[in-house]
C-alpha cells in the first residue's frame, strides 16, 4: 500500500442493510419467477448486485467481493463436479440399459388390487434410479393414472401415491440434483447426507405404505384391467434393450460405494464405465452413441434395432428415455453458480451472521433449532417456489449456527430437504405443484392429503429434534476443524 492510500474502513451492516439483498431476492423471485415465469438466474444475479453495492458502501472493495465469491466456489467445487458426474452416469445407465430395466420391471409388477402401494413403490424405485421426480411422475406416474382410470379408482389417491413415491426416490437418489445441492450447501459428504436422510424418510415411507395398503384393501378393484399404454411402453423397452442381470451391476457398485463410504466421484465413474461396457456388449450401441449419451444425453434416435422405429413410438417412451448427459446438468449448475455468487457477496459483509444471530435469539434447544430451520425452509420454498434456491440459502445461512451449537451440518441438510425439497410438489403455486397437477390431471390440493411422505417428514424432523433421536452431534475435534472456516474468515476480515 502506498503512503497516499488510506486503509478502507469496513463497517458492520445494519439490520436493514443485512436484510435488503435477501428481501430483494425474495421479491424478485416472487414476482419475476412465480408471476411472470422469468428465469431465476438473472433475478438472483440482480440480488447479488444489490448485495455487492451494499458491500462497497460498507467499505469493501470490488476485489474483496470477487475473492469472497471465488472462495465459495472453491469450497463447493467437489460437489459441483459430482453434479456433472451425475449427468454423466445417468447417460451411461440409460444407454447401458440399467435404468430402462428398472423401469420395465417396475411396470411389470402392477397389480390392480394393490394399485396405490404398487404405484408408490414402483415410482419410488424409478425415481431412485433416475434421480428425477418429474421424469418418473411424467412417465410411470402417468401410466399408473391410466391404471387408476381403468379401474375407476380414487385418482387423487393414485396421484398422491405417485407424487410421494417420486419424491421418496428423488430425495434418496445420489443422482438427484436437490440431494446433491443439499449436500453441497451444508458441506456434507453426499452418501453421509443420504444416510442421515433415512431417519425421517424411512418412518414417512412406512406411514405412507400403511395408508396406501389399508386404503387399497378397502377398495373394490375386481375386474380392473391394465391399460394398453403400459404394455406398449414395456414392449418398446423390451425391443430396444437386452435385459440381463449384468445390467444391475452399476447400481450395485453405487450401493457398495454408499455403504462403504468410498469417494463419490470414483465410484460413480466405475459404475458409469461398467454401464458403458454393457451398452457396447449387450445393447449394440456404437462408441459414438455411448459418448454422445454421457455428454448430451441418451436419445432413442440412436436405436438401430430391427422392428423398432423411433419416429412411431408413443410420446411416453422418448419422454422416459431421452435424458442424462453432462450437459443436462448445466441448468442446475448455472443456478448454483448464481446462488453461490449471491451467497459469497452477502457473506462478505457478515450480513447472514447478523440475521442468523437475531433469529437464534428465539432458539434455546436442538428442537427449536430444527423448528427454526423448518420454518426457514417452508418460507423459502413458499415465497421463491424454487427448490434449489430454497435449499442453498438456508444451508448458507444456518450452517455455522449448527456447528457452533455442536450439531453436525448433516442435521441441517436433512431438515432443509424435509421442509423445502419434498414439500414443493404439495404447494399449488410452485413449479413442481403446477407440473404434478398438470401431468397427473389432479389438482394439487386434491392429492395433497394422499402425498403422505411429502408432509410427514417435517413431523418426524420436529419429534426427533426435541427427543434427540437421530440427531448427530459433533465431537470437539470435528467442531474445531469446521469452525476454522468461519473463524479464519473473521480473522482475515479483521486484519
Amino acid at each position: 500500500m502506498s503512503k497516499s492510500e488510506t486503509p478502507r474502513v469496513k463497517k458492520q451492516p445494519t439490520m436493514f442493510l443485512a436484510l435488503l439483498p435477501i428481501i430483494t431476492m425474495i421479491v424478485l423471485l416472487s414476482l419475476g419467477y412465480v408471476l411472470f415465469e422469468l428465469p431465476p438466474e438473472p433475478l438472483i444475479i440482480t440480488s447479488a448486485v444489490v448485495a455487492g453495492i451494499i458491500a462497497i458502501i460498507l467499505g469493501y472493495s470490488y476485489n474483496d467481493i470477487l475473492e469472497s465469491i471465488a472462495g465459495k466456489i472453491a469450497k463447493t467445487m467437489p460437489a459441483i463436479l459430482i453434479l456433472i458426474m451425475v449427468g454423466f452416469m445417468i447417460g451411461a445407465w440409460m444407454v447401458g440399459g440399467t435404468i430402462p430395466m428398472m423401469i420395465y420391471y417396475g411396470l411389470k409388477i402392477i397389480s390392480p388390487q394393490f394399485l396405490l402401494i404398487t404405484a408408490f413403490i414402483a415410482t419410488a424405485v424409478v425415481s431412485l434410479c433416475t434421480g428425477t421426480s418429474w421424469g418418473s411422475a411424467g412417465t410411470i406416474g402417468v401410466a399408473f393414472m391410466g391404471v387408476g382410470a381403468g379401474m375407476d379408482a380414487n385418482l387423487a389417491a393414485v396421484a398422491g401415491a405417485v407424487v410421494a413415491g417420486a419424491y421418496f426416490g428423488d430425495k434418496l437418489s445420489p443422482l438427484s440434483d436437490t440431494t446433491n445441492i443439499a449436500a453441497l450447501a451444508t458441506g456434507v459428504n453426499l452418501y453421509e447426507h443420504i444416510g442421515h436422510l433415512l431417519y425421517t424418510t424411512i418412518p414417512s415411507f412406512i406411514v405412507a405404505s400403511v395408508v396406501f395398503i389399508i386404503t387399497g384393501l378397502n377398495t373394490d378393484a375386481a375386474g380392473a384391467i391394465v391399460p394398453e399404454k403400459v404394455g406398449t411402453i414395456m414392449g418398446s423397452l423390451n425391443t430396444i434393450y437386452d435385459f440381463n442381470l449384468l445390467l444391475i451391476v452399476p447400481v450395485l457398485i453405487i450401493l457398495y460405494g454408499s455403504i462403504t463410504k468410498k469417494p463419490t466421484i470414483p465410484v460413480m465413474l466405475i459404475s458409469s464405465m461398467f454401464a458403458m461396457a454393457n451398452a457396447l456388449v449387450f445393447q449394440g450401441f456404437t462408441l459414438n452413441d455411448v459418448v454422445s449419451s454421457v455428454v448430451n444425453g441418451f436419445n432413442i434416435s440412436m436405436v438401430q434395432v430391427a422392428g423398432f422405429d423411433s419416429a412411431n413410438v408413443i410420446e411416453d417412451v422418448p419422454r422416459l428415455l431421452n435424458r442424462g448427459g453432462m450437459n443436462s446438468m448445466m441448468g442446475t449448475l448455472l443456478i448454483c453458480f448464481c446462488a453461490i455468487t449471491f451467497a459469497g457477496t452477502i457473506s462478505l459483509t457478515k450480513s447472514l451472521e447478523l440475521i442468523v444471530n437475531k433469529l437464534l435469539k428465539f432458539v434455546h434447544s436442538t428442537g427449536s433449532m430444527i423448528v427454526a430451520t423448518i420454518v426457514t425452509g417452508l418460507t423459502m420454498i413458499g415465497v421463491t417456489s424454487n427448490g434449489q434456491v430454497s435449499i442453498l440459502m438456508p444451508g448458507e445461512m444456518l450452517r455455522e449456527a449448527y456447528i457452533r451449537r455442536g450439531l453436525h451440518p448433516k442435521n441441517l441438510g436433512r431438515t432443509i430437504e424435509d421442509s423445502a425439497a419434498i414439500t414443493e410438489p404439495i404447494l399449488p403455486w410452485t413449479a413442481a405443484g403446477a407440473y404434478m397437477a398438470g401431468t397427473l390431471g389432479v389438482a394439487t390440493l386434491d392429492y395433497l392429503p394422499w402425498a403422505v411422505l411429502c408432509w410427514t417428514g417435517i413431523i418426524f424432523a420436529t419429534i426427533w429434534g426435541f427427543t434427540g433421536f437421530g440427531i448427530a452431534k459433533l465431537t470437539p475435534e470435528q467442531q474445531a476443524e469446521m469452525l476454522k472456516e468461519y473463524d479464519g474468515n473473521t480473522n482475515e476480515q479483521a486484519g
